[in-house]
């Protein structure tokens, strides 16, 4: 199987008591486990994250991060969980130039592992917002990791990926492989050092994964490998509740995540897109596809200077989502000719990853977002406990002079995003959504809110509509269009000076892989799409 075409349609799902959104079907039905017995949003979002574990443990797992915004629907108001870890108290840019690394960490690197914030953000979600205990909420994921599952056909691919990268190298990586090898479409994949994960927290929550003997395997493996976390980083580890972000677009509040995370990217674009009538243009036209990339250029060159850790960098996020600072910023783009390299622009100062979606039968409504960063991340895995521990630490600038320089028990710029979206009017749930996958998951957001409110498209139809993806990473990066967007659109892009390329097949998931669900005010009634460039499905409780 060496291609993966998308020709494929299928429509929104609809429902009143409740709908799961998530890239793998058993994960669906995980969280709609819970929403039958009567839990909540964030119950079901729990369980469902747990059961990705167990069946995408290529994009995510306990070893890595989470973020995730609540939407109450007696309060009418969005929370914010930043479930992020931080640096080593003992790695620091001096031992890392000592060690020959003075300009970037190689990506698998053990000092890219930062403490697992995966496992304390679960146990507060579930502690400030759910309604179930967290035993019954692991069940389905504990089953599934010790009996075994099906592996679907994307994620058996991106397992090829992993095996060969870092599990291959990684002490213990071959725990979560067959003899060293991905399991195929279809085969059965066990993990019972997992199940004996999820029943150790299920007895001792959070603590039981920090201190004891969990955290004993991280320790050991992470100095095995020549790092330097401690069993004091990961007892001392803490995440935090915050205020989200938020700015509105076009009648409705759209709600970020806050810094270390880079939601606010999805917001300053968004900000500058609102002074173009996007709706008036054709969704695919080069005019459209043209502004979006301008905005989110320009979006991104402010985020990757001044998103980092707000404990160590003062970070000016009301200026930056200032509607003036963004007619400021818009007047930059030139219609007629792409800005490869835009400069961050300087407010004034007062002063691989999976996502998933739930809304309940009482309009509650959990965005939620859990990964690894790259893959498997480190491929690192502590022995005979079934994860493997993220590298979200090569996110860090190794520049001191920059606002993300790496530091002791500092949390790193953040891709993970979720987003929520509620109506002006009345502070009623519009949709809870999300694009994962790296630098692509802001232009996602953008993309994709779009297509929802300005094109009036439903949210299986907004999910499916051809992306692309601006590589962030290096300056003047490339821009990838998905198959599907019109050949006219691809000359006159390159004729504008757009560097761009065209990806199909597996390569797709480039374009990231959302959920969207979709709440009407009037009748209740949910709609929701789940993405074509994953395993997944949207399903609905009757």
């Amino acid at each position: 199987m060496t291609t993966l075409p998308f020709n494929s349609r299928r429509s929104s799902v609809y429902g009143r008591k409740g709908i799961v959104a998530t890239s793998q079907p058993l994960a669906t039905s995980a969280g709609l486990e819970m929403l039958a017995k009567g839990g909540n949003a964030a119950d079901a979002a729990l369980a469902a994250a747990a059961a990705l574990n167990v069946t995408e443990p290529t994009s995510t797992g306990i070893g890595g991060d989470m973020f995730a915004l609540y939407y109450s629907a007696d309060t009418k108001q969005v929370t914010a969980l930043n479930g992020s870890g931080r640096a080593p108290a003992a790695l620091t840019l001096d031992r890392l130039k000592n060690e020959g690394f003075s300009t970037e960490l190689p990506r698998f690197h053990v000092h890219t592992v930062t403490v697992p914030g995966a496992c304390a953000g679960w146990i507060d979600l579930n502690t400030k917002h759910g309604s179930l205990p967290m035993d019954e909420i692991l069940a389905p994921a504990t089953r599934l990791a010790r009996e075994g599952f099906p592996v679907g056909p994307i994620t058996s691919h991106a397992w090829k990926a992993g095996a060969e990268a870092q599990l291959k190298f990684a002490p213990n990586g071959n725990e979560l492989t067959i003899d060293g090898r991905a399991p195929a479409p279809g085969e059965i994949f066990r993990n019972p050092g997992l199940a004996k994960t999820f029943e150790t927290i299920a007895r001792g929550g959070a603590s039981a994964f920090y201190q004891g003997e969990i955290a004993e395997a991280i320790v050991r493996v992470v100095n095995q490998a020549g790092g330097c976390l401690s069993a004091e980083d990961l007892a001392s580890h803490l995440s935090t509740w915050e205020e989200p972000i938020s700015t509105t677009y076009r009648g409705y509040r759209v709600f970020e995540c806050p810094p270390n995370g880079q939601g606010i990217t999805a917001l300053i674009a968004l900000n500058i897109l609102e002074g173009f009538d996007l709706g008036a243009l054709d969704l695919l036209s080069t005019e459209r596809i043209h502004l979006m990339i301008e905005a989110l250029r320009l979006a991104f060159a402010d985020a990757r200077w001044y998103v980092a850790d707000p404990a160590f960098s003062k970070i000016p996020i009301q200026e930056l989502l200032s509607k003036d600072y963004a007619d400021k910023r818009r007047k930059l783009i030139n219609k007629e000719r792409a800005t490869i390299d835009p400069k961050r622009g300087t407010p004034a100062l007062s002063s691989d990853t999976v996502y998933l979606s739930v809304v309940d039968q009482f309009g509650n409504a959990c965005s939620f977002i859990n990964s690894n960063y790259w893959g498997f991340g480190t491929g690192i895995v502590p022995k005979g406990w079934g994860f493997t521990l993220q590298n979200r630490g090569h996110n860090f600038n190794l520049d001191p002079a920059h606002p993300n320089a790496l530091a002791p028990l500092k949390r790193p710029y953040h891709t993970i995003i979720p987003a929520m979206v509620t109506r002006e009017s009345d502070d009623s749930l519009y949709a809870s959504y999300g694009v994962m996958g790296g630098f692509m998951q802001p232009q996602g957001h953008v993309q994709v809110l779009s297509a929802l409110v300005d094109a009036g498209l439903d949210p299986q139809t907004a999910l499916d509509l051809p992306r692309f993806c601006i590589e962030v990473e290096e300056t003047g990066g490339r821009v990838a269009l998905e198959e599907g967007i019109p050949n006219e659109s691809f000359v006159e892009m390159e004729k504008m000076g757009h560097p761009v390329y065209s990806v199909g097949g597996f390569e797709r998931s480039l374009f990231g892989r959302g959920q969207v669900i979709t709440r009407d005010p009037a009748t209740g009634v949910l709609s929701a799409g789940s993405d074509p460039r994953a395993d997944g499905c949207a399903m609905a409780v009757w």
